[in-house]
């Protein structure tokens, strides 16, 4: 585990992520309750609403002026297609931000959508914000040499921990899904894995955040003509990790943000921990009749 970069302390930051998480909030509360302004497809992308562009401003100033002489780099979602894949080859440190997590769920008014901000060291996440705006909710994940916790506290600044499920044999374990991505491949994996039940919720920082609360157990991504990106992973796997879950591709290797393309393919398994290597073995297996030669 790291320090954090020379000339960078912890309270100060945590203090500037905590109001910029709640300004974001706020941006996002009001731009909800109107009719979306949707521009141009991202590239293909997906919709960008105008609510992602000024939540990405307001990250990407914010972090620049409470911090000016910080030797990282800022990539959000919204600026990597402009910045490309040199932004992580010669940066050893670098925020990875998504302003907007769950944009489908946003526009149809589930309430189901993130924050997320994550300083990665090396292509390893130390440090991990997850903000829900609709639940009030504002999840730390911290993987520091000084300091390994994870919490999570409202506006006010009330904490509460971390509350895991007791949870164990996989007929028990409840997966949280998305409803939004969705494939033959991903039901035939989660009918072999032989999961309890399973709960359906939008953006990978709320599914991260249901686990943490107890609500779900398990979380699987796979791959298939589209993967997520290093946005969608980094925060979240941060504060999991820091909460002592588990948050790893199916064969147990660790999430790397180094790919030139920002992409997180194979299958990937977020879980509580407990059963952490188990639901890889079985997904490894699973995976290998399913989909020979796909790499998970």
């Amino acid at each position: 585990m790291m320090p954090l970069p020379a000339g960078v302390e912890l309270e100060p930051l945590l203090a500037a992520l905590k109001n910029l998480s709640w300004q974001a909030a706020d941006i996002l509360l009001a731009y909800a309750r109107q009719p979306m302004e949707l521009s141009a497809d991202n590239c293909g992308e997906g919709p960008v609403t105008a609510a992602d562009l000024a939540v990405n401003k307001l990250l990407l100033d914010g972090l620049n002026s409470a911090f000016p002489a910080a030797p990282w780099a800022l990539l959000s979602e919204e600026t990597a297609a402009e910045q490309g894949s040199q932004i992580i080859e010669s940066n050893d440190w670098l925020w990875i931000l998504d302003p907007l997590d769950g944009t489908k769920d946003f526009i149809q008014g589930t309430g189901e959508y993130a924050v997320h901000l994550a300083l990665v060291h090396q292509q390893r996440p130390v440090l991990g914000v997850v903000l829900l705006p609709e639940k009030q909710e504002l999840w730390f994940g911290l993987l520091l040499a000084e300091n390994c916790s994870a919490w999570c506290e409202n506006r006010a600044g009330i904490k509460q921990q971390v509350r895991f499920s007791k949870r164990k044999e996989l007929a028990e374990l409840v997966l949280v899904a998305s409803r939004n991505h969705r494939d033959q491949r991903l039901e035939q994996l989660l009918q072999q894995l032989e999961i309890g039940r399973s709960l359906t919720v939008g953006s990978v920082g709320c599914k991260v955040a249901a686990i943490l609360r107890g609500d779900a157990d398990i979380y699987v991504s796979l791959s298939a003509k589209s993967a997520p990106k290093h946005w969608d992973m980094a925060a979240p796997e941060a504060v999991l990790l820091a909460a002592g879950g588990g948050f790893s591709h199916a064969d147990g290797k660790p999430l790397t943000y180094t790919s030139s393309s920002f992409l997180q393919a194979g299958c990937l398994i977020a879980s509580h921990g407990i059963s952490h290597p188990l639901l890889c073995e079985r997904a490894t297996k699973a995976m290998a009749s399913i989909d020979p030669g796909f790499q998970v």
